[in-house]
């Protein structure tokens, strides 16, 4: 028996309409989350950047280990931008951390950036080190904190 028959017509819209859905949705699987042009902005005017904040990277405002020292760490290369932070020592302890680059070419960077540094510099606050936890939704920006952080301590402790 052949399954669209005349005499069947509410199957061959239900057949018909499931046919549609899963066209419509494979479609949209292969859609790309974000617009090449965007990601070329991203992406080109990171070495201009980075070339001039790593001159300043690791550069003390004091050299002693008892005083208060404010060190820049590297600029990181995320996929969605460079991440950059700086860092206050005072007396062997981390009294601040300022996020000085980090993603912002487009809203959604922003909602990114505005949820996640925050609570990555109470995390590295409170732990006193860059072994701090990835913010849910902001894995890439994290991780470039992370990696920013620890080059910034690692100048104040070499």
């Amino acid at each position: 028996m052949h399954t669209l028959r005349k005499n069947r017509p509410l199957r061959r819209i239900v057949l018909a309409s499931a046919a549609t859905v899963s066209g419509m949705v494979l479609l949209l699987s292969l859609k790309p989350h974000t617009t090449p042009s965007v990601a070329g902005l991203a992406s080109a005017p990171a070495p201009s950047s980075s070339s001039s904040s790593s001159s300043t990277s690791g550069a003390g405002s004091t050299g002693s280990a008892t005083g208060t020292r404010t060190l820049t760490g590297d600029t990181v290369q995320t996929r969605w931008g460079p991440v950059q932070v700086r860092v206050t020592v005072t007396d062997g302890k981390l009294t601040a951390v300022t996020a000085v680059t980090y993603p912002q070419e487009n809203p959604r960077d922003q909602e990114i950036s505005s949820y996640a540094i925050p609570q990555l510099t109470r995390e590295a606050l409170t732990a006193q080190s860059a072994d701090i936890d990835t913010v849910s939704g902001a894995t890439y920006t994290s991780d470039g904190y992370r990696q920013s952080l620890q080059s910034a301590l690692d100048s104040a402790n070499g």
